[in-house]
């Protein structure tokens, strides 16, 4: 429990991160809210990876190369679950409010994130 605990105030910086890189470009007026979020999003990974790296799990024992590719790809598929079920909740029940379907999504995500970090990419070889 005290694993997800911190993995959760990781999550609480990668979001952080993520909106304040978001917003902080969209004020320079360079870029748009696409290209803003894209870099915004890569960027809470490489902070979230290292948070988690160092705070939640530790050294994985893989290359550091290697573990920022398996690091990456179950982020990257979070975030694609976190969208599939957020678009599936709203299309499959028009009177659902977006902030509930977001809720249901994220916990999902979340939940998905942490065992796969826990067990795909943190995971102890011996």
């Amino acid at each position: 429990m005290k694993r997800f605990l911190r993995f959760m105030v990781v999550g609480g910086v990668g979001f952080v991160v993520d909106a304040g890189v978001t917003l902080g470009l969209l004020a320079t007026g360079l870029f748009g809210p696409f290209s803003a979020r894209a870099i915004a999003i890569a960027l809470a990974l490489l902070c979230t990876w290292f948070c988690n790296r160092n705070f939640t799990f530790g050294k994985s024992g893989h290359h550091v190369v290697r573990e920022g590719v398996l690091y990456g790809s179950v982020g990257i598929t979070s975030a694609l679950l976190n969208y599939a079920i957020y678009s599936g909740l709203l299309l499959s029940m028009p009177m659902l409010r977006p902030i509930f379907a977001l809720i249901l999504a994220s916990a999902s995500a979340t939940l998905y994130s942490y065992f796969g970090y826990a067990r795909f990419v943190f995971r102890r070889r011996h």
